[in-house]
């Protein structure tokens, strides 16, 4: 499907449900992946047990609580925020957790476009957002940190990381020592495309020479299958690494060039279509991807907001409109 002869958006004729994969990754680390949308995870201790990413209603966050309840009957103490958009927060508030965490970037961000965001992502992908009335607002947050903190649940230490900006500039990574698994969100993505909207591309490849080095057993990842074995964890991230720094480099050639946005949205697919077309919402991405790219490229540091009114005139503008 080419996004250039679409009336709408890619995300907004994909209707059919996932299936969802709930497996073990590590003593008591648990992903919960769904065929390219969105994934949780879980990480249990002795006194009680952690959710990553929260989903994006309540209603589909109660699919994450059930398949806690078949693993454990602890109870779930933090709800960890990987970063601050709406397909991952919203549904925080289902879990009745002690504490919800971020970095404190991310709650700048929800102060400065959470609600353009979900706005603006419920417009682009309303099947992301199952029962949307069950959410009760945004997400905010109760415990944030700038650069590194620790969670014990009992002798367990979950080592949450502000490792440096990619997927935005609020990423983190949630590190369990004890079984050498990382939990990464949307900084590493497995046969899916990566949504690079709000992203910084240039810093993104430096984040993820911080993941490599931490030479994880197994990964979370934020979209895509459990990454379960070192080889297929350094697969994922040299794909992540290829599908952002091959992005970046076809937009800073053709801006240099002087092209339109609508002109490196075709030199950036010379590119990238070979290689990602196949990747789970790579259609979806595209568009947002190219224009963000277009913009650091041309100079433009900090990711502009998007707003449904910002989606709409990106869209013209790619058609020629």
């Amino acid at each position: 499907m080419n996004t250039a002869t679409t009336k709408g958006f890619a995300s907004t004729g994909d209707l059919t449900e996932k299936k969802i994969t709930f497996s073990e990754i590590g003593p008591d680390l648990y992903a919960f992946t769904a065929e390219g949308d969105p994934n949780s995870a879980i990480i249990v201790g002795e006194d009680g047990c952690l959710v990553f990413d929260a989903q994006a209603t309540p209603a589909m966050a109660n699919s994450v609580i059930e398949r806690v309840r078949k693993v454990t009957d602890q109870p779930i103490k933090y709800v960890v925020l990987s970063h601050y958009h709406a397909v991952r927060v919203l549904g925080a508030s289902a879990y009745n957790a002690d504490g919800i965490v971020a970095s404190a970037e991310t709650y700048r961000l929800i102060e400065e476009r959470g609600q353009q965001d979900w706005d603006s992502e419920y417009g682009r992908f309303p099947r992301l957002f199952r029962d949307a009335e069950s959410i009760p607002g945004l997400t905010w947050p109760t415990l944030t940190f700038e650069h590194e903190m620790s969670i014990f649940l009992g002798k367990r230490e979950v080592k949450l990381i502000h490792l440096g900006a990619g997927h935005t500039s609020g990423d983190i990574v949630a590190w369990v020592p004890d079984a050498e698994v990382m939990f990464s969100g949307d900084l590493v993505e497995y046969h899916s495309a990566c949504y690079c909207g709000d992203a910084h591309l240039r810093e993104w490849p430096m984040t993820l020479n911080e993941i490599r080095s931490f030479n994880p057993r197994s990964i979370a990842p934020g979209r895509g299958d459990a990454l379960k074995g070192k080889g297929v964890v350094n697969e994922a991230i040299a794909m992540t690494r290829d599908f952002v720094t091959s992005l970046y480099g076809a937009a800073e050639q053709s801006v240099a060039k002087g092209h339109s946005l609508k002109d490196t949205v075709a030199a950036t697919r010379a590119v990238m279509d070979p290689k990602f077309s196949s990747f789970a919402i790579y259609e979806h991405c595209l568009p947002f991807n190219v224009s963000r790219a277009f913009d650091e490229a041309s100079g433009i540091d900090d990711p502009v907001i998007w707003t449904a009114e910002r989606d709409r005139e990106m869209w013209a503008a790619i058609q020629g409109g």
